[in-house]
């Protein structure tokens, strides 16, 4: 998303950035063209905006933002701006996308929900909310180390989720605790087939090619 906006801000483009105030990933693209920039998080936001129909307008996502959480104000902007220009391909993270999916659909088989992630992540607060919304024990955790054994009184089945940042290593820790403090039992489930791939960079290939 950063080199696309700088892309966008060197062709003349005043880009608007579908985000979360505040968030790391919102505040070093803002940083890279910040007289370039104009964030919005809501439809409401976009009805503000003071472009007219014939500015060069581009816009851009927080990729850390599900599908569902974007659409509605990408909709309203196209609607607003019908010649915005589009990202040349989707910046929207469909692990986000398909983990708020499994969570609707997995929470109700659970008596627990446990999420890894940072507490500034809005991905992974969403995945808490969503558990949480259907009358379901949620804790949003950095680690396992966070655990508390209270939390699993009259609990038999567990749901583990991460937010799209959380590192594999930090999963794997939670259920080795489970496995080893409850003797627990593990049962992958996948909701969705994710098939969506992204070229290398053209960096990158150059030393692939070289090596």
């Amino acid at each position: 998303m950063h080199i696309e906006a700088i892309r966008y801000a060197k062709q003349g483009y005043h880009i608007i950035l579908i985000g979360h105030q505040g968030h790391d990933e919102v505040i070093g693209t803002m940083g890279e063209a910040p007289e370039s920039i104009t964030l919005v998080e809501t439809t409401e936001d976009v009805d503000s905006l003071s472009f007219s129909k014939d500015d060069k307008i581009a816009y851009l996502t927080q990729t850390t933002l599900s599908v569902e959480e974007t659409q509605v104000v990408i909709s309203q902007l196209k609607l607003r701006y019908p010649n915005i220009e589009s990202p040349p391909k989707s910046d929207i993270c469909y692990a986000t996308t398909n983990r708020q999916h499994a969570v609707s659909k997995l929470t109700t088989q659970a008596d627990l929900v446990i999420v890894l992630g940072s507490q500034n992540s809005s991905n992974s607060r969403r995945l808490k909310e969503i558990a949480a919304s259907m009358s379901c024990p949620a804790y949003l955790i950095d680690g396992a180390e966070e655990i508390k054994s209270e939390w699993f009184n009259e609990v038999e089945t567990v749901l583990i989720t991460a937010g799209a940042s959380a590192p594999e290593v930090v999963v794997q820790e939670c259920i080795s605790y489970l496995q080893q403090k409850f003797d627990a039992e593990l049962e992958e489930v996948t909701t969705r087939e994710e098939h969506v791939t992204f070229p290398t960079p053209k960096e990158l290939r150059s030393l692939q090619m070289r090596s």
